[in-house]
């Protein structure tokens, strides 16, 4: 038995910027240092956009060093009022410190990429040493940071004219927290290029001291000249569809300002091209603003066609008949921008479907009427991508009613054939499933409920896994047979493209979901490996925040603990008075009705879904992992394992 002690004194508080260092994949990539630059590009981007900036350049130094420099106001140097040190330490050195917070009353930033204040501060954590020189109210100021600590206390070291301003940082990497220490320099070529691209006006330079090459770019055709350049002549089938619409002061459902710009072009063949941006900060991993491009396209396009006539009978245009084609690049502005994760790859604030697609539609609508011969092009090519997406269909043939298997009984399934769109739920419960049932969209989603917890799979034969009926249900239903890892295995029967384990955002639900996951690992690996396992993530808990001035009432779903803190620190920047929001804990799925859940875990363009990546789970140290974790007889090795990594568990109890 271990003899590990585990008293008081075993806590242990990470103060300042220690919880970064000690798990630095929380806060950002750990592949290479790019994102903790691009966190310093972003703030310089964020003052250009505020309207105080037209310059960034960007230098890799011969010894490592990056340093980016800005025009815009300086980040202020003076004393804090409540923390009593400069601003600017307190920015480098403390998480949740930055000026993206105050929204309210003509903040400092009205639309900003940066949300939880940790940026900067993550940059100068991994940093050996960190240089920041401010230029602002006629004097230079110099503050030096090493490890994350100040080492050189803030100082004037100089006088500048009045009208000269802005900051320089320049950081030092520390290679022991990154894969490798090299920046992608096309990477971050990339990334410059889009800010000249989304800043029309100014002008982003990069220069690499060691070759002496120097980068510039300046778009003065901003997004339009943007994305031809990026699709190389391809001959578009219309020409470039531009356009751009904010809310006005008097719109009573976003915020002055909030909107996007895009423009779109549609090409027979070739590779398409799509970028987003949120407050200029890419989003390649899309979300819910390219949601509401998507939708704002298809809506318009699919109302031109039946106006005109032009559908044949027996063809229904689905979103991607129309996307299918379509490269874009769409730059939105929302006000409170919900990202996951720190490092803002996907957006996932609900109200920029309804924003991003209600102004696009209105914009392509009156374009189609006004140009109709392109509106019956647009609408060729879409019907052309349904009527090849309904052969392929009728190509695979579901297997209901063939004799090979009959469906379970309980399995409610969609009305779609075709495995490239579907997706069925695996769902805790039968009051969780009914939910599904009426909050789902049939045509594509399919339903099945399982009665508890199922069998752990983990030592069962494989000639014995149907004795079980819910392992049984499931292989039927998906119509694939349990196989062996590395065996050579028909996946042409897959009747789902996506197999969604759905449970209660508790323990019971965690423990559900490594039961599927262990049987689908033994049993199933094929689908791991080609990437049909999905979690899906509901929501813990739920704010109802009250009406206030041109907000309207909102319900604000965070899936933990560390979520619901972050939204109720922001709720309180924009100034909602304390308590007057209501937090809501989901006891289960149960508890949600069916629109509660559509919203939060069913609905592709607002759900949090998770793939189940596949890792090298035939060495024997993983085999060895999993024999413990889930073998009957390892009980006294698990109990071991337990004591002496369980201080390690953050447990929701």
């Amino acid at each position: 038995m271990s003899t590990a002690r585990y008293d008081e004194s075993s806590i242990r508080v990470l103060k300042g910027l220690e919880p970064v260092r000690q798990r630095p994949g929380m806060y950002t990539r750990t592949d290479n240092p790019l994102h903790i630059v691009q966190e310093v590009i972003d703030n310089a981007a964020d003052e250009a956009l505020a309207g105080f900036g037209h310059r960034i350049a960007v230098t890799l130094h011969a010894d490592g060093s990056v340093s980016v420099e800005d025009d815009g106001r300086g980040i202020p140097v003076g004393e804090h009022p409540e923390e009593h040190a400069p601003v600017v330490e307190l920015v480098f050195t403390r998480l949740h410190a930055g000026g993206k917070f105050n929204k309210a009353d003509g903040g400092a930033y009205a639309f900003s990429g940066g949300l939880h204040g940790v940026g900067v501060s993550v940059t100068n954590a991994l940093s050996g040493r960190l240089e920041v020189t401010v230029w602002r109210d006629g004097g230079e100021y110099r503050i030096v940071f090493a490890d994350g600590a100040v080492v050189e206390p803030l100082r004037q070291v100089g006088a500048v004219g009045k009208r000269r301003s802005g900051t320089r940082v320049r950081a030092w990497p520390d290679a022991r927290y990154f894969d490798q220490a090299q920046i992608p320099l096309g990477e971050l070529e990339h990334a410059l290029r889009s800010k000249a691209v989304l800043l029309p006006g100014t002008r982003v330079t990069l220069t690499l001291e060691k070759s002496g090459q120097q980068r510039e770019w300046h778009y003065e055709a901003g997004l339009k000249g943007y994305l031809s350049e990026a699709l190389a002549g391809t001959e578009p089938l219309v020409p470039l569809f531009a356009g751009q619409q904010y809310a006005a002061e008097d719109d009573e459902q976003y915020a002055l300002g909030e909107g996007a710009q895009w423009v779109l072009a549609w090409t027979a063949e070739g590779a398409v091209v799509r970028e987003s941006y949120v407050n200029l900060i890419a989003t390649p991993a899309g979300g819910t603003h390219e949601s509401g491009l998507r939708e704002g396209l298809f809506t318009a396009v699919k109302s031109f066609a039946e106006l005109h006539n032009l559908l044949p009978k027996g063809i229904r245009l689905l979103p991607e008949d129309v996307f299918a084609r379509a490269s874009f690049v769409l730059s939105a502005k929302v006000l409170d921008p919900q990202f996951q994760g720190q490092i803002k790859e996907r957006l996932n604030s609900r109200d920029a479907v309804r924003l991003v697609g209600g102004f696009v539609r209105n914009a392509l609508e009156l374009w189609l009427h006004a140009n109709v011969e392109y509106g019956k092009r647009l609408a060729e090519l879409a019907i052309g991508q349904a009527q090849a997406r309904t052969r392929a269909a009728r190509k695979v043939e579901k297997r209901k009613g063939s004799g090979v298997a009959v469906l379970p009984g309980k399995l409610t399934d969609c009305e779609s054939s075709d495995a490239a769109r579907t997706e069925v739920f695996l769902v805790e419960g039968d009051s969780a499933g009914g939910s599904a049932k009426m909050g789902r969209d049939k045509e594509f989603q399919a339903i099945l409920p399982l009665r508890g917890k199922i069998l752990n799979a983990w030592e069962v034969e494989r000639d014995r896994l149907f004795a079980n009926n819910e392992i049984h249900d499931i292989s039927v239903a998906i119509g694939v047979d349990p196989h062996a890892p590395g065996q050579d295995v028909d996946l042409s029967g897959l009747r789902y493209g996506r197999i969604c384990i759905l449970s209660d955002a508790d323990v019971d639900g965690a423990h559900i979901q490594v039961l599927l996951l262990t049987l689908f690992l033994r049993h199933f690996p094929r689908l791991i490996e080609a990437g049909h396992v999905y979690i899906a993530r509901p929501p813990l808990f739920r704010v109802d925040v009250p009406a206030a001035g041109k907000r309207p009432a909102r319900k604000l779903y965070c899936l933990d603990q560390l979520e619901l803190d972050a939204v109720q620190e922001k709720l309180r920047g924009e100034g909602v008075r304390e308590g007057a929001w209501r937090i809501s804990r989901f006891k289960g799925l149960g508890e949600m009705n069916a629109e509660q859940l559509w919203d939060t875990t069913l609905n592709p363009d607002t759900r949090r879904l998770a793939r189940v990546r596949h890792g090298d789970t035939g060495r024997p140290d993983s085999v060895r992992m999993f024999d413990m974790l889930m073998a009957r007889g390892e009980a006294n090795q698990r109990r071991s394992w337990l004591e002496e990594k369980g201080n390690l568990a953050e447990l929701d109890v």
